[in-house]
């Protein structure tokens, strides 16, 4: 696989599946306990993707104290509902079932703690394609993005590795945490971010489909 990459590292929401009933539902309930009311949950997307407690900073403008007792508020509704208010991308199961196949190593790498990703992967019977799922932890200590990849290499023992190695995901942030890790990274066009934000952020490529992000991790490069 010297032309390939062998270890592929997947962003959960936005990238496996689609969380965004359940997240916008958890920051509205969240947001209603300092009396902000959002009735379009559409203006909550933004959510989608980076760690939770710095969202509520950038977008309401809390204190970091603030934002961390609002993420306590938002796990309110998250933890016993949200959590699987929440669905697998068509073709999900099919896609990491061919990638498997091929003998490549699978791994999550998402700002969601570590916990509760193994719920939903768990749920939606995603789990067992994974050999290993990295996260935050429940008290958001590993939230960015950079120490996630950071940890999940370790992790897997590939930090020696890293040509052969590529993060996957929709945001801004899995392009940032993959780059500050010196490793190559896919952008995804099906989840939340958009072209010019992952081309902004340094993607080595930006995938609209599953099948163009197969064929690039096939051919490593050649599409670049």
């Amino acid at each position: 696989m010297q032309n390939t990459y062998k270890y592929l590292l997947f962003d959960l929401d936005g990238t496996l599946t689609d969380p965004a009933e359940g997240i916008t539902r958890a920051v509205q309930h969240a947001l209603g306990k300092y009396g902000i009311n959002v009735a379009d949950r559409r203006e909550l997307l933004p959510f989608i993707g980076p760690p939770l407690q710095q969202s509520f900073q950038d977008f309401y403008g809390f204190a970091p104290e603030q934002a961390n007792e609002a993420c306590e508020a938002y796990n309110e509704y998250f933890l016993p509902k949200g959590i699987f208010e929440n669905k697998p991308y068509d073709g999900i199961h099919a896609f990491l079932g061919r990638l498997r196949r091929e003998g490549r190593t699978l791994l999550v790498a998402t700002s969601k703690p570590e916990i509760l990703a193994k719920r939903i992967l768990e749920h939606f019977e995603l789990l067992p394609y994974f050999d290993f799922v990295g996260g935050d932890t429940m008290e958001r200590t590993r939230s960015d993005k950079a120490k996630v990849i950071r940890y999940v290499l370790q992790a897997a023992g590939i930090s020696r590795q890293k040509e052969a190695a590529v993060m996957i995901g929709d945001r801004k942030h899995d392009i940032i945490g993959a780059r500050s890790n010196g490793i190559d990274s896919i952008g995804v066009l099906y989840g939340y971010g958009n072209r010019e934000e992952l081309a902004r952020a340094g993607a080595t490529f930006i995938a609209p489909t599953l099948d163009s992000v197969l064929q690039f991790v096939r051919d490593k490069g050649s599409m670049a």
